[in-house]
């Protein structure tokens, strides 16, 4: 993060950021979850690569700017072990909470006729947000902790590595790859989340737009990719804090 540039600009960036992640990374899972599009039954490696790239192209542009933390999670993490102002907490996490919520509108409002074609409720709710594989919240909240505890140390380590603290454009390279690899290695049981407004702020608009055949939103669920990414920012960050930081 660069002090320099403003607030608004900063919040901007978490705002655009969050967007193409969720543009990105929701977009190849609409691509292969429904019907009649060209990716449909794509596969998980297809999934994987669309989240990864969803991370690293963001992190290119605004990592330098605002950080690119694009998840209220690791917002929390680096503010709870005082490596962010808690002045700023609020603001970035409504940016990136809109910044989902605007990013998922834009993957329905371009997706709609193979919406319209896709008859199974889980199915359309992948495309929004998370499911656990074996309908478990334990499972589920196990996952997601383990997941954000490997991206948000891995994270921290990867930038402020003496290998790229020269070179942040390559750290912001390797972070695509991390995530691309947890979403390959760690996808199964969850989607998985690892990110509050990743989830949360899809799930808002799959509640409210009125999609044939959408089913529930699994609000029983909804907590669990909103508290397990947050506790696993914070022992991640602190875990990365306390041997490096």
């Amino acid at each position: 993060m660069d002090p320099s540039y403003s607030l608004a600009v900063r919040l901007a960036c978490e705002f655009i950021g969050t967007a193409i992640l969720i543009i990105l990374g929701n977009g190849t899972v609409a691509n292969v979850h429904l019907k009649g599009s060209k990716g449909y039954r794509g596969g998980w490696s297809l999934i994987a690569m669309g989240y990864g790239f969803g991370v690293m192209i963001p992190a290119i542009m605004f990592g330098g700017i605002s950080g690119n933390l694009i998840n209220p999670a690791f917002t929390l993490g680096l503010a709870t072990w005082g490596l962010f102002p808690w002045s700023e907490v609020a603001p970035y996490i409504v940016a990136q909470m809109l910044g989902a919520i605007a990013g998922q509108l834009a993957i329905v409002v371009t997706h709609k006729p193979y919406y319209d074609q896709t008859t199974d409720p889980e199915d359309i709710l992948a495309t929004f947000s998370t499911i656990n594989a074996a309908h478990s919240r334990l499972n589920g909240f196990l996952s997601e902790v383990l997941g954000s505890v490997i991206l948000f140390s891995c994270a921290l380590a990867i930038v402020h590595s003496p290998l790229t603290a020269n070179e942040p454009a390559v750290a912001h390279l390797a972070l695509g790859f991390l995530v691309w690899g947890l979403v390959a290695g760690l996808g199964g049981p969850t989607g998985p989340a690892l990110n509050p407004a990743r989830d949360l702020g899809p799930r808002l608009v799959h509640a409210v737009l009125p999609l044939k055949n959408k089913g529930s939103s699994q609000w029983d669920y909804a907590w669990v990719p909103v508290a397990a990414p947050i506790l696993g920012g914070i022992i991640g960050v602190g875990g990365w804090y306390l041997l490096l930081g």
